[in-house]
């Protein structure tokens, strides 16, 4: 019985160096995004007309501001409800929070779709910068309020 157990914690243990691994991986943009945004926004952000929008060359142009990266922070943790402008179309959407994800995973995902734009080089947004924005909730009214401010200083594309 005490060999079994032995056994089993050996196991567990050589186990161990690659859960750890799997869920360093889990900070990679790309596979955050696959996992819980590209079945709205498509591959490689390419997003879906009417319903989901592009974030492809959009996301680096609104993150290039604080006051962009802050929206962009603000988005995933809160979601977005309302109607919205993005690219020159309309949509009438739901963004859900993601705030269910660390503070790596947004930072990571965020950074990736901003590296699918032209801007060199693309913006980054750390874990720092996500736990910040996480330390102040907003509702939905202030995210879509918060929209419409940075869009009057800086349009959004």
């Amino acid at each position: 019985m005490i060999k079994h157990g032995l056994r089993l914690l050996a196991g567990v243990l050589a186990a161990a160096p690659v859960l750890a691994g799997s869920a360093h991986a889990a900070s990679d943009g790309l596979t955050v995004y696959n996992t819980n945004c590209s079945v709205c926004h498509q591959a490689g952000g390419a997003g879906m007309p009417g319903q989901f929008p592009v974030l492809k060359n959009r996301i680096d142009k609104i993150a290039a501001t604080p006051e962009g990266k802050k929206y962009l922070m603000d988005v995933v943790l809160n979601g977005l409800h309302g109607p919205i402008q993005a690219g020159g179309a309309a949509y009438a959407g739901f963004m859900p929070s993601l705030k269910a994800l660390s503070d790596d995973d947004i930072a990571a995902v965020l950074t990736y779709v901003a590296s699918l734009g032209d801007t060199s080089p693309a913006p980054t947004i750390t874990a720092d910068d996500v736990k910040a924005a996480r330390a102040t909730p907003k509702k939905g009214p202030e995210v879509q309020a918060e929209r419409n401010a940075l869009n009057a200083a800086h349009p959004i594309p």
